[in-house]
């Protein structure tokens, strides 16, 4: 989850899809992003998002949505980029029931000990490349964690 789910969120959604996908378990796992504001809801990613992945060859057809009260309920792992989400999640959780789901940070997997994924969409290509790497290590990470 990230704040408007066009830049970062999109990218670990499909980085992690590839590796459920490559490792033949897509069918155990239920893989989605979303935002935590609802400024870009119906919007397709940023297009330094999908080049970025298509580099990578990796396509995704997300469009962005808001998170709402069933994910906390349906989804085992909620994993957000940086502190502000975590906040803003949690505090959404609380207005929930039954919150099934553990709400941490993707970055708390990352074996080089990288815990923010910075918003690329001020910055260039480059940022965007460095977002992809650490939700490739983080996701990785993850997946092996919760087999």
């Amino acid at each position: 989850v990230s704040v408007g789910n066009i830049c970062r969120s999109p990218i670990a959604e499909a980085v992690f899809r590839k590796l459920v996908t490559d490792e033949k378990v897509e069918n155990k796992w239920m893989t989605d992003s979303a935002a935590v504001s609802d400024w870009n809801v119906g919007r397709s990613p940023d297009a330094r998002a999908l080049n970025c992945l298509r580099n990578h060859g990796i396509e995704t057809a997300h469009k962005a949505r808001q998170v709402t009260k069933d994910d906390f309920q349906t989804f085992d792992y909620i994993l957000c980029m940086d502190e502000s989400n975590l906040r803003d999640l949690k505090r959404k959780s609380n207005q929930v029931k039954d919150c099934k789901a553990r709400i941490e940070l993707l970055g708390t997997y990352d074996p080089q000990k990288q815990l923010i994924i910075e918003d690329p969409y001020y910055g260039n290509e480059k940022d965007f490349e460095t977002v992809y790497e650490q939700c490739v290590r983080c996701c990785k990470a993850f997946l092996e964690r919760s087999h």
